[in-house]
């Protein structure tokens, strides 16, 4: 890894990583250094838009619950990483997510994080992919606008 790094460092001046990579082709990390310099990029997968919270509770091992309907509708998994923002009090967390109960409308704030979205706030719901740069120009995330007296899809 010393010459991997040596040989970036020397070719810093090439017009682009790619470039620099060519200029290694001879290094036994010639492979390794192909897969670092891909660049990667973090883009919004999922979104639920203005949700309300439907429950708060303190006292679970954490997470959020939300309704199964709305996970499908934005393409969310159990167990996915997720960022909540709250509208009401600008609080922004991560957690995961847990399915809950098809058709209901639920999204309950769970764990500590309870006391940071309260039942009755109204939250947008985001998870995230990473992919390749040039396929994240043509990506689009799925992104839904429940009802957000109900939380059920219009």
């Amino acid at each position: 890894l010393k010459r991997l790094g040596k040989e970036l460092f020397r070719n810093k001046g090439a017009a682009n990583l790619n470039h620099a990579v060519e200029d290694t082709s001879h290094s036994p990390w010639r492979h390794s250094i192909n897969y670092f310099c891909a660049v990667q990029i973090e883009v919004v997968k999922s979104k639920l838009h203005r949700v309300t919270i439907t429950g708060a509770d303190l006292h679970y091992i954490g997470s959020i619950t939300i309704d199964q309907d709305l996970l499908e509708a934005v393409n969310m998994i159990a167990g996915e990483k997720v960022t909540v923002v709250n509208v009401n009090n600008g609080q922004r967390l991560e957690t995961y997510v847990i399915p809950g109960e098809r058709g209901s409308g639920e999204v309950t704030m769970n764990g500590p994080a309870a006391r940071l979205v309260q039942k009755g706030d109204v939250v947008i719901i985001f998870s995230y992919a990473l992919m390749p740069f040039e396929e994240a120009k043509s990506f689009q995330p799925w992104v839904v606008f429940p009802d957000e007296k109900t939380n059920t899809l219009r």
